[in-house]
């Protein structure tokens, strides 16, 4: 699979889980949106090259990358809007009298800051709670939670199923932010009954800087669906410019604005290596574990002894697709190891990240990685 991206031969890039490599058909597919498309059809493009049902066509390509069922995922906005959207949709959802939006106490902080906003907008509490034990937490009282699949810092994989099914049995509604899952691991939003989630399409789904995020609506939830951001691509008939708004069924309801068709289509020809035969979910986790694995191996032998450690876990049920080490001096090694070709990240004050994507990471790149990384911690 590396062959159809364009990755520098000199340069190990382990940075998939913050963006994504360039597949190498996109700017190709790119040019004939722009020269032709927007430059030659103009706004014709909007009914003959399907940019208005865009949004819901690129949803039903990401559907099978996270386990949904087809019409229930669409791609616009950002993953910020979403859990705007979402948050505030399923607190309308929940029954009569419940006060509390449970969040991830480890989340990412823009869902913290919006879960605090949807919060005060609904006139509910946020109660934070360290993902494994927000399923011993919910009750009565709790109308949603929201929950990170994978620790951005740690590389955690946070239990969905379980998760999912406590709160649910409370008679709450379930949220995920699936931004560092979708495309490295299997997430079954079907099959273990989430409720709503979220995702950007710009990590492990190689979709391009900023490209647009998407937002799960369980098919039972679609009606009742009540989005805090009405906008008039989301309505029944958004031609017909009424003064009232009247939703539209299905995933469109997750819609707001006019889509960003550039970063949408550039997201949707990126979607496409995983039409290759040779890729599955499954064999993409796989190879991922395998991956983390032996770079933790190569780690061990090539650092000097206490320099770093890992923080993310041994227990394949508990690791996504990264690894992050802890080690003293983060920032000017990070520094060191991109000047040497090794291209991860770091979370201050004391992490360094390395994404393994599975599509175009080999083996022989865990090995360089860890080999340099040694190098550079020993001068």
């Amino acid at each position: 699979m590396r062959g159809l991206f364009a990755l520098d031969e000199r340069v190990v890039y382990l940075d998939g889980n913050s963006l994504g490599a360039l597949p190498a058909h996109v700017p190709e597919r790119m040019r004939d949106v722009i020269a032709r498309q927007w430059g030659e059809l103009g706004i014709r493009s909007w009914s003959e090259s399907g940019w208005w049902t865009a949004p819901e066509r690129v949803g039903d390509r990401v559907a099978p990358l996270v386990g949904a069922e087809p019409g229930t995922v669409v791609v616009a906005d950002s993953t910020s809007v979403n859990v705007f959207k979402a948050l505030v949709a399923a607190v309308r959802l929940a029954p009569e009298g419940r006060d509390e939006i449970v969040v991830d106490a480890t989340t990412f902080p823009t869902d913290g800051y919006i879960a605090e906003s949807a919060a005060r907008l609904t006139g509910t509490r946020l109660v934070p709670v360290e993902p494994a034990e927000v399923a011993g937490r919910v009750g009565p009282r709790t109308a949603v939670a929201l929950v990170n699949h994978v620790d951005f810092r740690t590389g955690r994989l946070h239990d969905l199923p379980g998760t999912t099914r406590a709160v649910r049995e409370a008679g709450a509604l379930a949220v995920w932010d699936l931004c560092h899952s979708a495309g490295a691991l299997p997430v079954g939003l079907a099959e273990h009954g989430v409720d709503l989630a979220v995702g950007c399409t710009y990590k492990f789904l190689n979709g391009g800087p900023g490209s647009p995020a998407f937002l799960y609506v369980a098919p039972r939830h679609q009606r009742g669906f009540d989005s805090p951001l009405p906008g008039w691509n989301s309505h029944a008939d958004p031609f017909a410019m009424a003064p009232g708004y009247a939703a539209a069924d299905g995933a469109v309801r997750g819609r707001v604005g006019t889509p960003d068709i550039l970063s949408l289509l550039a997201a949707d020809a990126a979607l496409d290596v995983w039409d290759h035969e040779a890729v599955d979910i499954p064999a993409v986790r796989a190879k991922s574990l395998a991956l983390t694995d032996f770079f933790l191996e190569c780690v061990a032998v090539y650092a000097p002894a206490g320099r770093v450690a890992s923080v993310t876990p041994r227990a394949h049920a508990e690791r996504a697709s990264q690894v992050a080490l802890r080690c003293a001096q983060a920032p000017a090694v990070m520094e060191a190891l991109i000047a040497r070709g090794v291209v991860g990240d770091l979370r201050r004050p004391d992490l360094l990240r390395f994404g393994f994507t599975p599509l175009y990471t080999r083996f022989a790149d865990a090995e360089r990685a860890a080999r340099v990384l040694g190098e550079v911690l020993a001068a």
